[in-house]
């Protein structure tokens, strides 16, 4: 079919008035499963401490009639400690931005300090799994939280060939050994490790790869199926095991070989300084705004997590 001639069309038109949408797609990963789920509490220095104790194995215990009665010694609670990290960023507009009209969000400004701040909790979830040591800091150096590989030692499962664990204190990092698969087994002894020391752990971090290696576990828990709704599940949502049930949950900033079973309330990120924009001094035609937090990780007992470390990542 052709064009009658001479027909005016869109094409030949001028001043057409631009077409963009009001919304802006962004599908960044934003969630801190980490950060979120465990629980906020205040730090009053830039040197976190609390105290962990154990108590005594259990002993024959029976006595004589009349006995004279012993006090029996006394543990001291053990002190740990670590250092409150900054975490800070920026973001600077020009005074015309408050001029002109922007699709999709309101002023520049507003819309920065929200994505930056997102970025920021992102930034604080990486650090919490990092494997970094507590590190109090001096002028020219730069404090830093102790992320959970710098802490775990007791129930720590896959260990490789030329892997070491850390003291423990989150004062040292955890060596890496060589790599082997994760797997149901290595994951059950792990979890019984965890009982066996008291924890009672309530959820399992991990990545996507690890994730996709926990579906291929065998038993009650882990099944396809098709119900009358026609609807097809591959879920380990909850896994059960003698030791207790935990919930799988993936993340995206832990360290891809390491996979993590926690006890939530034995976690806390300690804030010195909760999340706060500031307003900084104007240097021209502009204005400048600061997103800061600082706070670090405190692990209550060590004891209550557990660790599969050094998991193939291919």
């Amino acid at each position: 079919m052709a064009l009658p001639t001479n027909t005016y069309t869109t094409y030949d038109q001028k001043g057409l008035r631009e077409d963009l949408s009001n919304i802006i797609y962004d599908i960044s990963p934003e969630e801190t499963p980490l950060l979120s789920g465990i629980a906020r509490v205040k730090a009053t220095n830039t040197i976190h401490g609390w105290q962990t104790d154990t108590l005594r194995a259990s002993a024959v215990n029976k006595h004589l009639e009349g006995d004279d009665t012993t006090a029996e010694a006394q543990t001291a609670t053990v002190r740990l400690q670590g250092a409150s990290q900054i975490f800070k960023n920026a973001v600077i507009t020009t005074g015309t931005d408050t001029a002109v009209n922007a699709a999709g969000r309101g002023k520049a400004m507003a819309y920065a300090i929200l994505r930056v701040a997102k970025e920021q909790k992102l930034d604080i979830e990486a650090a919490l799994f990092s494997n970094v040591a507590t590190n109090a800091g001096a002028n020219g150096t730069i404090r830093t939280l102790g992320g959970l590989p710098a802490w775990a030692t007791t129930n720590v499962v896959n260990m490789g060939a030329g892997g070491a664990n850390p003291t423990g204190d989150g004062s040292d990092v955890r060596t890496a050994g060589a790599l082997s698969v994760f797997n149901q087994t290595k994951f059950d002894s792990a979890m019984q490790k965890v009982w066996v020391s008291g924890g009672k752990p309530d959820c399992v971090y991990l990545n996507s790869f690890q994730m996709n290696k926990a579906l291929g576990f065998t038993g009650n828990n882990n099944q396809r199926s098709t119900g009358a709704t026609g609807k097809v599940s591959q879920l380990i949502n909850v896994y059960m095991t003698p030791w207790g049930s935990v919930d799988f949950i993936p993340v995206r900033e832990s360290i891809a070989n390491q996979v993590w079973i926690l006890e939530k309330d034995k976690l806390a990120f300690a804030e010195l300084r909760p999340m706060a924009s500031t307003e900084l001094a104007k240097t021209g035609d502009n204005e400048m705004r600061q997103i800061i937090s600082e706070g670090t990780l405190e692990v209550r007992n060590e004891k209550s997590m557990g660790l599969i470390t050094d998991c193939t990542i291919t």
